[in-house]
C-alpha cells in the first residue's frame, strides 16, 4: 500500500489537512516527528518489542467451523480480541505513545466511542508514565460503563461530553478543541484512520501488523491466500490494518462492513460509504453523512465504536478505486451474530466485530467449500454484555433473536 502524496491525499483527492490555523504547526510538528521515528530502526524495535512482550502479539488465527455450519467456506478468525486490553486499538496506541514520548510531550489526550481506544490509550499512558485525558460522549459513558471504570482505574481522567448526540463525533470535536488549546505540551492519539494527514497514514502503519501477520499465518496453515477478507468499518482502523496485508493481492476480495443501525435507508444510519456523500469532517475529505446543506447528520448504531458519521479517507479511496467493497449490517443482524458466535464458538465478540461476523457468515455460505474467508475479530465483547442484556430485557428480543438463527 502506498503512502499518501505530499499534501496527504489518497488517490483522487481523499484526505488532506483541513485544520484551523491554530493547529497547522502542531500537525507539521507531528509529521516531522513521525517521519523521523519511522526512519529510525530503534523506534520500530521498541515498538515490536512492546507488541510482543506487553500486548501478546502475534495474535493467532482460528478456524470457526461451527459458526457457519458444514456447507460453507472455511471461515477463519484473526483473534485481535486476544490482545492485551481486548482489541486491535492497542497496536496504534503503543506506536503513538512511543512517538509522544520521543517528541517530549508531557500529556496525552484521546477520543473514544466504545471505550477500547480509551482503555488502550490509558494503558500505554500508565506504562510510559504520561498523564492521559480521554473525551467520551456522555451516551457512550453510560453504555460502556465498564470501560469507563477501567480507564479511571488505569489513572486516566475521563471527560463526559454532553454536546450534540453525546457520541463519538462529539467526543472527537472536544478532543480537537482541547488539542488546539494545548498543542505545545499535548499529544493527541487519534484512535482510527481519520483526521488530518498524517493521522490516517500513521494509524494504518501501526495497525498493518494485523494484515502482515494474518497473511503469513494463512499461507503457513492453508498454503494459500484467503478468497475474501472481511472487517467492520467505523472510522476504519481495524479494517485498514488487515486490508494492508492483502491489498496488493488482486485475487483477494476485501469487504468492509458498516453499521446501518435501524437500516441503510434510515435517517440516522451510520453507514457513511453506503449512504453518505463526499465532504470534509475532522480534518480530511472523505465520505460522510450530511444534509443537503452540508450539516453533519446524527447517526445511530448499537455499537458505540461504529456510531460515527464519517470514515477514513483511505477507505474512500478503496471504494472509489473498486479495490474494496463496502456493505452494511443492521443492529439486529449484528446482535444475531453476537449471540451465534458466543453459542457456537465460545467467543463473545465486540458488537463492532459482530457486524463483520454477520456478513462473513453469509459470505462463507455463498462461497461454498472452495472458499477461504478471513474475518478480523477486532475486539472482545465484555464491554457490551451489560448493554445487550439490558436492551434485550427491555424489548423482549432475546428469544426472537435465538429463534432467528
Amino acid at each position: 500500500m502506498q503512502r499518501p502524496d505530499a499534501r496527504g491525499y489518497f488517490g483522487s483527492g481523499f484526505g488532506g489537512k483541513f485544520v484551523p490555523e491554530v493547529l497547522v504547526e502542531a500537525i507539521s510538528e507531528l509529521e516531522r516527528g513521525m517521519d523521523a521515528a519511522f526512519a529510525d530502526p530503534a523506534f520500530w524495535s521498541e515498538y515490536h518489542a512492546i507488541l510482543r512482550d506487553f500486548v501478546g502479539r502475534p495474535s493467532p488465527i482460528m478456524e470457526a467451523s461451527r459458526f457457519t455450519g458444514s456447507d460453507g467456506a472455511t471461515l477463519v478468525f484473526k483473534r485481535e480480541d486476544l490482545n492485551h486490553t481486548g482489541a486491535h486499538k492497542i497496536n496504534n496506541t503503543v506506536g503513538q505513545g512511543l512517538l509522544a514520548k520521543r517528541m517530549g510531550k508531557t500529556r496525552i489526550i484521546a477520543e473514544t466511542g466504545a471505550g477500547q481506544h480509551g482503555v488502550a490509550t490509558a494503558t500505554i499512558g500508565a506504562k510510559l508514565g504520561i498523564p492521559v485525558d480521554v473525551y467520551m460522549g456522555a451516551l457512550d459513558v453510560e453504555r460502556q460503563s465498564l470501560n469507563v471504570y477501567v480507564m479511571r482505574l488505569l489513572g486516566a481522567t475521563v471527560h463526559a461530553v454532553q454536546g450534540g448526540t453525546r457520541t463519538l463525533k462529539d467526543a472527537t470535536n472536544e478532543a480537537f478543541r482541547e488539542w488546539a488549546a494545548r498543542a505545545p505540551d499535548t499529544f493527541y492519539i487519534i484512535g482510527s484512520v481519520v483526521g488530518a494527514h498524517p493521522y490516517p497514514y500513521m494509524v494504518r502503519e501501526f495497525q498493518k501488523v494485523i494484515g502482515i501477520e494474518a497473511r503469513a499465518q494463512m499461507l503457513e496453515r492453508y498454503g494459500r491466500l484467503p478468497t475474501d477478507v472481511v472487517a467492520c468499518v467505523g472510522g476504519g482502523s481495524n479494517a485498514m490494518g488487515i486490508f494492508a496485508g492483502f491489498a496488493d493481492d488482486p485475487s483477494v476480495r476485501l469487504w468492509g462492513v458498516e453499521a446501518s443501525g435501524h437500516g441503510l435507508h434510515a435517517v440516522d444510519t451510520a453507514a457513511s460509504l453506503n449512504a453518505g456523500s463526499i465532504g470534509v469532517l475532522h480534518g480530511s475529505r472523505s465520505y460522510l453523512l450530511q444534509t443537503p446543506e452540508g450539516q453533519v447528520r446524527n447517526t445511530h448504531s448499537i455499537s458505540a465504536g461504529l456510531d460515527y458519521p464519517g470514515v477514513g479517507p483511505e477507505h474512500a479511496h478503496l471504494k472509489a478505486s473498486g479495490r474494496a467493497t463496502y456493505v452494511s449490517a443492521t443492529d439486529d443482524e449484528a446482535l444475531a451474530a453476537f449471540h451465534a458466535c458466543a453459542e457456537t464458538e465460545g467467543i463473545v465478540p465486540a458488537l463492532e466485530s459482530a457486524h463483520a461476523l454477520s456478513y462473513a457468515r453469509t459470505l462463507a455460505r455463498e462461497r461454498g467449500p472452495d472458499g477461504l474467508v478471513l474475518v478480523n475479530l477486532s475486539g472482545r465483547g465484555d464491554k457490551d454484555t451489560r448493554q445487550v442484556g439490558e436492551l434485550e430485557a427491555a424489548s423482549g428480543r432475546s428469544a426472537t433473536l435465538a429463534g432467528a438463527r
